[in-house]
């Protein structure tokens, strides 16, 4: 009795103390989670406010940072933050664009921590800040309407004529390649003829308007699909809808690149669904009757339907066919196989005879125009600066061969992969990575291609690639860069 007596004080103590332990613990853990919470506050503010300042600044005069100043100062161009009183420099360019990275990566660290609504509604302010700036970083929004008023005023094919054939349309001043087939796919091109009636400011709005809602349908599928393969669906809004190569390049830009990926992030919609629902027929399998086992024919619809999405891609921009293949090879049944490659080759026939209607014996051009592309060597492109690196005269056609084997190798280990059961989505988010990296003409916002395949896959190191290459498209267009990117004088 003693003995429990004397060890009774002693055993009081050690509660107490454990108690004490872990109230601070929680202490510690509720800190540290406001501590977060408040990062990533401060991230979901920094995005947008370094978007109004870029897009405010960028607004105020003529500067580089608005390429299609050259056909003049227009207030449709400038857009109504041009009077803001803000103006930009290359220091302050600079500036705004690592404050907008490292908000980003700030959300990124903190996203599951953060309220959805705050994610959505950073996104759409950040979006809509961009959409009242004029076109950042490129003049391809001009080329867009280039091409539409030759096909639907002047009677010229845009796949076997340049903009420069009819030189008396005022678009001319705005072009930055007057001297160039179209590369776009023949639905975007037909489409972009009904923009011609707008004039040249509607016609800028409208690709500025549609880039937008591109961006914020791409971040909702995304997020979808990304919940729906069991991921963070506000991670994935997060990792595509806030990165800066999406908004102050991709969005900023009016690039149509935002409408291939709205249709890639589609397919992956659909995909994923797919996913879900056979997960589920596995799990009632054991207990469910055999009518109820497999729903095959579900998912082979589901992956059809995401191989015609692909191929309104394709009719967009020749890019999104890289994606098809996987999506063939992803069903683990050849019958299944056989149907979406069937489903795929139809809308391909159906995408060449929409061409035909358009464009005649001509409909293909747009594979020219590609062609005639990738002759080129962009300053910045990685076969470009590794060249420069090793001491190379410019970039031999043997170095670009390199690298084009090296990505035609990737392909083919990334398909075998596919066909035996990977996760096509990181087999193809890969190759994409590997195209991006080969290609010499590279231009910065072709990094949004990735992004989606690496938002709603499984492979981390594929998330981490895609950020890293992100931030050399960036990279590239900074001050802080020149010294080391930057051919020899």
């Amino acid at each position: 009795m003693g003995k429990v007596q004397a060890q009774s004080p002693t055993s009081g103590v050690l509660i107490t103390a454990g108690a004490h332990h872990r109230g601070g613990s929680a202490v510690g853990g509720r800190a540290g989670a406001r501590a977060l919470r408040a990062l990533g506050a401060l991230g979901l503010l920094g995005v947008p406010a370094s978007a109004f300042l870029l897009a405010a600044g960028a607004a105020e005069k003529p500067s580089s940072y608005v390429p299609g100043r050259s056909g003049g100062w227009p207030h449709w161009l400038a857009g109504p933050l041009e009077g803001v009183g803000v103006g930009i420099t290359s220091h302050s360019f600079q500036a705004l664009t690592l404050i907008m990275c490292a908000s980003y990566l700030a959300v990124l660290l903190t996203a599951r921590t953060l309220p959805v609504w705050a994610i959505a509604a950073a996104i759409v302010a950040a979006n809509v800040i961009l959409l009242l700036g004029p076109p950042l970083i490129s003049q391809d929004v001009f080329g867009y309407i280039g091409f539409a008023r030759m096909g639907a005023l002047h009677g010229l094919d845009p796949y076997t004529h340049v903009a420069a054939e009819a030189p008396g349309d005022p678009v001319l001043a705005f072009l930055g390649w007057p001297f160039k087939h179209s590369p776009y796919g023949p639905l975007f091109t037909l489409a972009s003829y009904g923009t011609t009636p707008l004039g040249l400011a509607g016609g800028l709005w409208f690709f500025k308007a549609l880039a937008v809602v591109c961006s914020l349908g791409s971040v909702a599928l995304i997020a979808h699909a990304a919940s729906s393969l069991g991921h963070s669906g506000r991670w994935a809004m997060v990792y595509v809808g806030l990165n800066p190569v999406m908004l102050e390049l991709a969005v900023g830009g009016a690039h149509n690149d935002t409408l291939m990926l709205l249709l890639v992030a589609g397919a992956l919609a659909i995909t994923a669904g797919a996913t879900e629902a056979r997960a589920a027929g596995h799990r009632r399998s054991a207990f469910a009757p055999p009518r109820h086992r497999g729903s095959l024919p579900a998912e082979t619809a589901r992956m059809c339907a995401a191989a015609a999405t692909v191929v309104l891609a394709v009719g967009v921009k020749v890019t999104a066919g890289v994606l098809l293949p996987f999506l063939v090879l992803a069903p683990s049944r050849l019958r299944q196989r056989l149907q979406v490659a069937a489903t795929a080759l139809a809308g391909l026939a159906a995408l060449a005879v929409v061409g035909l209607l358009g464009f005649g014996v001509h409909a293909l051009g747009f594979l020219n125009a590609v062609g005639e592309q990738q002759q080129l060597v962009a300053v910045h492109s990685v076969p470009a600066e590794t060249a420069r690196l090793v001491g190379l005269t410019g970039t031999p056609g043997w170095w670009r061969h390199l690298f084009i084997a090296g990505f035609l190798l990737v392909l083919v280990v990334a398909l075998w992969r596919t066909a035996r059961g990977s996760d096509w989505r990181v087999a193809a988010g890969w190759t994409m990575l590997a195209l991006l990296l080969s290609t010499a003409w590279l231009l910065p916002w072709y990094a949004i291609w990735v992004l989606p395949l690496a938002a709603v896959g499984s492979d981390r190191r594929l998330r981490v690639a895609a950020l890293l290459f992100c931030a050399y498209a960036i990279l590239i267009h900074l001050p802080l860069a020149g010294p080391v990117l930057s051919p020899r004088r």
